[in-house]
């Protein structure tokens, strides 16, 4: 059985190591706050140029010939972007990128096609080489604060890599941001961006979705009125929609890597955040059961004594 000082030093490890997890959940609910308006500031310019890739598209009259708007003839090479951490002690947030993305590469395996990764992050990075995988595009050291020049560079390697033939297809994973306590592992299809894939807007979220619906019954609307009085309304493109077109379709690769950064630094945050709180929760409770043992120590102590001073006082006798 410990002694009573062993279990007084335990204690006071534990309650040093609750501060500590205390102070990182401040810490991570601080910073995440600040990755929450990060992302509805930024929802207003994707949904921006959403719109006006969506509207260019259906007013070009030929769709110019921008390599990354249309499919390669056969996808035999496949790049998967995994999106995850510099940091650890986030529950399994960068773990759960990892396995889905290296199911994801397996089952592209399976049917024959060549599989190169891309990573964000310290912790994508090296556990892809752990696992003895060739990480052909590495970015680190921005996770915690991704500015919108990050997202470039991941975009322009990856829409080169495309461009060049390099690679036919490219998969982004991340965790998508729903609530501090939830975070939804996302797969997309970066590229190539087809011309229905624009179109069809499939990325919107719910909420987008929403707005979108009450503009869409304004919309409708207005062109019920408009075609009872044989009036149709005109947008004028200078230049036209083609040059236009092509280019936001860079910018439009861009902010999606943008969008997926940002939800994953809120994402990490979130799960961190988290963490700390059970980790903490967890040391009340160990100090609460190490208090208990401590006290049962003092009295087997204490009985200790006094059975001893009793048999020395027989002893006397």
């Amino acid at each position: 059985m410990s002694t009573q000082r062993d279990v007084q030093d335990r204690i006071s490890s534990v309650k040093n190591i609750e501060k500590i997890t205390r102070a990182m959940q401040m810490v991570a609910a601080a910073r995440l706050r600040r990755a929450e308006q990060r992302i509805e500031a930024l929802r207003p310019y994707a949904d921006a140029i959403r719109r006006m890739t969506r509207q260019a598209a259906e007013a070009a009259e030929n769709i110019p010939n921008v390599p990354i708007l249309f499919e390669h003839g056969e996808e035999n090479d496949v790049a998967l972007l995994l999106v995850t951490g510099d940091r650890g002690l986030a529950g399994s947030f960068n773990s759960q990128i990892i396995r889905t993305g290296l199911s994801a590469a397996r089952e592209h395996e399976s049917e024959g096609k060549s599989v190169s990764f891309y990573a964000s992050g310290r912790r994508g990075v090296s556990s892809l080489e752990f696992r003895g995988k060739d990480v052909t595009g590495r970015y680190i050291g921005f996770t915690d604060r991704p500015s919108y020049s990050d997202a470039r560079e991941i975009a322009n390697d990856l829409m080169a890599a495309y461009v060049d033939e390099k690679i036919d297809r490219v998969e982004i994973f991340y965790n998508g941001y729903v609530s501090p306590m939830t975070q939804v592992v996302r797969r997309e299809t970066l590229l190539p961006l087809e011309q229905a894939s624009i179109l069809d807007d499939e990325d919107s979220e719910d909420d987008e979705e929403e707005r979108d619906g009450e503009e869409e019954q304004a919309g409708e609307e207005e062109r019920s009125e408009q075609s009872e009085s044989g009036h149709r309304a005109l947008v004028e493109y200078e230049p036209d929609p083609e040059e236009i077109l092509k280019r936001l379709v860079p910018d439009y690769v861009e902010v999606s890597v943008y969008r997926a950064l940002l939800e994953s630094t809120a994402s990490e945050h979130g799960a961190r955040m988290t963490a700390m709180r059970q980790a903490s929760d967890n040391a009340k409770e160990m100090i609460d059961d190490l208090t208990l043992e401590m006290n049962r120590a003092r009295q087997a102590e204490i009985t200790q004594e006094i059975m001893e001073v009793v048999a020395g006082a027989e002893a006397l006798r």
